[in-house]
């Protein structure tokens, strides 16, 4: 009978789990597992569809903000015809208002001894006006003394200029009405004579 001549007898035959072996008996490398394909987000369809988004919500955006301007401006145009579509009628009211105070003026001063009408009839008048203006103030009409004050050109129209040793130049020395005003509006500039300063020494 002859001898088995194979110096590894056992080189092919397999483990007793099942696994090859190479021919030192170590196990046999597996076989590389597949790749994973691209990340989603590198598919130049999806890129495209996420710009269109952005663009999409900042035209949103934009409308929505406009929109907001819209309403801003047209509320405060609201606001403004509501405010000055009396102005036509204000005006003639604060006529009024300064006869009062020229009949006040034309009154006598207060005398001891006076006859009584007069005094009611002051009394009155007096009445009547402080009733008036609170009127006129609760609806934004409102009247400023210019006397003293510096001459503005936007609130005050001169009708005269004189020399004055009391009254630096262009200050108001006397105002023959005040400055009227319409919710901060200028109604009707105040009538003012203004200082020009001490006169020149001959």
């Amino acid at each position: 009978m002859s001898e088995n001549t194979d110096p590894n007898p056992f080189a092919d035959a397999p483990h007793g789990d099942g696994t090859p072996s190479d021919a030192h008996g170590a196990p046999a490398p597996e076989a590389a597992a597949p790749q994973p394909e691209a990340e989603a987000g590198s598919d130049p369809r999806i890129a495209e569809l996420e710009a269109e988004v952005a663009a999409m919500r900042d035209k949103w955006m934009r409308a929505e903000a406009d929109m907001q301007n819209l309403r801003t401006r047209t509320k405060r145009e609201v606001e403004d015809a509501r405010q000055y579509a009396v102005q036509k009628f204000a005006k003639d009211v604060v006529e009024a208002a300064e006869n009062l105070k020229r009949a006040l003026a034309s009154l006598p001063k207060p005398a001891e001894g006076e006859d009584s009408l007069l005094t009611s009839m002051r009394e009155g008048i007096e009445s009547t006006e402080r009733s008036f203006m609170g009127i006129l103030e609760r609806n934004g009409i409102k009247a400023e003394d210019a006397k003293g004050k510096p001459f503005d050109a936007n609130l005050h129209q001169a009708m005269s200029q004189q020399h004055s040793d009391e009254h630096p130049a262009d200050t108001v020395m006397e105002a023959w009405t005040p400055a009227w005003t319409l919710h901060g509006r200028l109604l009707k500039p105040a009538m003012v004579v203004v200082s020009k300063g001490p006169a020149q020494a001959g």
